[in-house]
């Protein structure tokens, strides 16, 4: 019963065992002001984006990467549980991924919801670690790998050696921000309103900030800001570009940051073995491109990357011993039973 959570700003992913992953659903909790009950959570609460009345809230109780809604986000990780367990509460141990950057009161937060989740122990992985590992790398030996997790809410880029984190950087320059520069270039330059379904299906079906060349276009749908109507608009490879290129152009300076921080030995490692790409942003068309023509070294994304982090963390109750030995940030939190 051992269970592996990846709580994302966007999606929540949960492995338990050999099983690997069970569960893949949006972080997407529908609250019902009236009768405070939870109404749906995941793909069910993701549908109603958007499209409740006023008495029921539709919440993503994560932003960038940090519990923010504390209680939804109990409430999130308790019925996901229960999903995959059939509602025996009995559960072990429980290992929670973060971003590499948390500070100890996020920490806490994620710690308490699980353990109200019914959790007898609760252990924390950074993202980096368990990005690595679910990639099917070693990182026990004196080998430099580095690795861009690019989520929902955060991008986490490490260098990592025997076990350990040797640099590392966390930003607020992920998918969600994607999604929103879109629905800011769509509403200055066409005047339409989109929601973030429709920027996301846009990302996914339009981005290439490498080399666009016009050639891919889709319609999208919304509100026009000066009629107030509804309005349909048809959107190029190359708007998405331009409304997302600073975002890239930005993750590549801190890729270079972190690079520059990297003892040379790790840098040598890092310029034979290459910049592995984790995550969602891993698949936004040319992104392995752009940082590979940036720092000079090539850069290629991980097979299946959206899993990744997930797989590691199921991963790490193999390694726990040599993680906790070898990891100052991998934090172990115990609790008596009551």
């Amino acid at each position: 019963m051992d269970i592996g959570i990846d709580l994302g700003t966007a999606n929540i992913m949960i492995t338990m065992g050999s099983k690997g992953v069970v569960f893949y659903e949006p972080s997407v909790v529908a609250f019902n002001k009236k009768s405070g009950e939870i109404t749906a959570v995941g793909m069910d609460a993701y549908k109603m984006l958007g499209k409740t009345p006023e008495y029921i809230a539709v919440i993503r109780p994560l932003s960038d990467g940090v519990i923010s809604d504390y209680d939804m986000a109990e409430s999130l990780i308790k019925e996901c549980i229960h999903r995959v367990t059939s509602r025996q509460m009995l559960m072990p141990r429980i290992v929670m991924c973060v971003p590499s950057l948390i500070t100890d009161v996020e920490s806490r937060a994620v710690i308490e919801a699980a353990r109200q989740a019914g959790a007898q122990k609760v252990y924390l992985i950074e993202e980096p670690v368990a990005a690595l590992l679910g990639a099917g790398y070693d990182i026990s030996g004196a080998k430099g790998r580095m690795v861009v997790d690019i989520g929902g809410g955060t991008t986490d880029i490490a260098v990592l050696s025997m076990n350990g984190i040797v640099v590392k950087s966390s930003v607020k320059l992920a998918g969600n921000k994607i999604d929103a520069a879109i629905i800011k270039y769509v509403q200055s330059k066409y005047r339409v309103l989109i929601g973030e379904k429709s920027a996301e299906n846009a990302k996914i079906t339009l981005a290439n900030v490498f080399d666009p060349d016009g050639s891919r276009e889709m319609s999208v749908k919304g509100r026009n800001l000066v009629t107030g109507l509804p309005a349909k608009v048809k959107l190029y490879d190359y708007d998405i570009y331009k409304a997302v290129v600073d975002i890239a152009n930005e993750l590549c300076n801190e890729v270079k940051n972190v690079l520059e921080q990297t003892p040379p030995e790790l840098a040598g490692d890092i310029h034979t073995e290459g910049i592995i790409l984790t995550g969602g942003g891993a698949l936004i068309g040319g992104l392995d491109k752009l940082i590979e023509k940036e720092t000079g070294v090539k850069t290629f994304a991980a097979d299946d990357p959206i899993r990744c982090v997930a797989r590691g963390t199921g991963l790490a109750f193999k390694y726990m011993d040599s993680l906790l030995d070898g990891f100052e940030r991998i934090s172990l939190y115990g609790y008596e039973n009551n």
